[in-house]
């Protein structure tokens, strides 16, 4: 029975949608190609159309899809992890002891969020949505060096000055 039970093999996929790098696995990107053309050949037969789909004119597709508006809610939540990310960078006291907070770990994940939020969101935001994105990541992540960079500098100094 011991033998039996070590012949049995099993096998594992990789059901993940991203590389560790955050790209679109290439099999899944074919796949959802392939999903996309079937679609579309069956929404064209069932219309009565050609077999195949025609891609459309640059001009159809923008009458199709109208420009995106902006949304106010966006940008508050743009707001409200530029702000998280600030204040855990020391922008913002402690209300209770009234001394900068440092958070570099905290401020990064929220970095993260933002660039995570970029890259799901390209190509579906408004003009103003993606420069205000952009703006506030530039500046978040400036900041986030910069502050790392001294933060490191005191270590380096305080461990010296312990010896």
């Amino acid at each position: 029975m011991a033998d039996s039970k070590n012949e049995e093999s099993f096998r594992v996929v990789d059901r993940r949608l991203f590389t560790p790098e955050g790209e679109l696995r290439p099999e899944i990107a074919e796949q959802q190609t392939r999903e996309q053309a079937k679609s579309e050949t069956n929404a064209a037969a069932r219309e009565g159309k050609a077999e195949k789909p025609a891609q459309a004119p640059a001009s159809q597709k923008t009458a199709e899809n109208p420009p995106v508006k902006a949304d106010r809610n966006f940008q508050l939540l743009i707001d409200l992890l530029a702000r998280n990310a600030a204040a855990l960078m020391g922008g913002v006291p402690d209300p209770t002891t009234g001394q900068a907070y440092l958070d570099l770990e905290g401020a990064r994940e929220m970095i993260d969020m933002l660039d995570v939020l970029r890259e799901r969101t390209h190509g579906n935001l408004a003009p103003e949505e993606e420069s205000l994105l952009s703006d506030v990541l530039g500046s978040l992540k400036l900041s986030y060096m910069e502050i790392s960079k001294a933060a490191a500098k005191k270590m380096r100094e305080g461990a010296k000055g312990a010896r």
